[in-house]
């Protein structure tokens, strides 16, 4: 495969990379040269070389595998997570604390140019209506005061961890990509819509599939994982040099219907 993306060389961190998104990104990111090291809490299939089983609820666990694939890194891509149907602390402390721990961590090591992209979500679109809690929470400086900012302001994310975590994904993305591009790193997110991915039966299972049935796709089918992992190497290639602190929506013309009156937003709402 061609480099026009320029990964030949590069070392890429991937969070997720067992499943879903993050397994089709770290195969596109192999085929396309680069050195590719995979974080996971399961054992993938045995198709990524540099596969290390970490908890990313475990900030210590986060620093161990760090320490283990050591610097420079190019890139981070912040794929893993978990579903709705978790505990809403436990989606807050993964989803959104976790990935900020390893992004904090990584940035040190990052080469000149580096990029970082995490994976949130059309569910995250609304953070800037929640700006004055969602900052607040993002901004605490570790994962221990980031759990402290949750006991102590449950509110936002009790009945609502999944959404809450993408909100503070993307508030996250605004607030210190800002900060870092002065340093010549970039750090955006992508906003998938509904994606086929081993994920979806939980979603699912929470949000009932009359829902799923019923969600506006103006394209009129679900993502891939694979059309999803190319938009999020696309974001962080060195190609997409001037795209920074911003949330890139790849959900098949979901927001541009929502935003423009084509898509009632009443839709959207899970039967009670």
């Amino acid at each position: 495969m061609d480099d026009v993306l320029r990964y030949e060389g590069t070392r890429a961190l991937v969070t997720g990379a067992a499943s879903g998104m993050g397994a089709a990104t770290a195969s596109i990111l192999a085929e396309l040269g680069a050195e590719v090291h995979g974080l996971d809490i399961q054992d993938g299939d045995g198709s990524l070389d540099n596969l290390h089983r970490c908890d990313l609820g475990d900030p210590e666990a986060i620093d161990s595998v760090v320490e283990v694939v050591g610097g420079p890194i190019d890139s981070l891509f912040n794929c893993a997570g978990l579903p709705t149907t978790a505990p809403d602390r436990q989606v807050m402390l993964v989803n959104f604390c976790g990935h900020r721990h390893l992004t904090e961590r990584v940035i040190p090591l990052m080469a000149p140019g580096g990029s970082i992209a995490f994976i949130s979500s059309v569910a995250g679109m609304g953070w800037i209506v929640n700006a004055a809690s969602m900052l607040a929470f993002v901004a605490q400086p570790d994962f221990a005061a980031g759990e402290a900012w949750l006991d102590a302001n449950p509110d936002p994310w009790t009945g609502n961890g999944y959404a809450c975590s993408k909100e503070a994904i993307n508030a996250y993305v605004a607030w210190r990509g800002f900060q870092l591009a002065p340093e010549g790193i970039r750090l955006n997110s992508l906003n998938p819509g509904p994606t086929d991915t081993p994920m979806m039966p939980a979603f699912i299972e929470s949000q009932g599939q009359e829902f799923f049935d019923n969600f506006p796709k103006p394209v009129g089918r679900n993502s891939t994982a694979e059309e999803q992992a190319w938009c999020l190497v696309m974001l962080n290639s060195p190609r997409s040099s001037y795209v920074v602190a911003t949330s890139v929506f790849a959900d098949g013309g979901f927001t541009g219907g929502l935003f423009t009156g084509g898509i009632d937003p009443t839709v959207l709402m899970p039967p009670e």
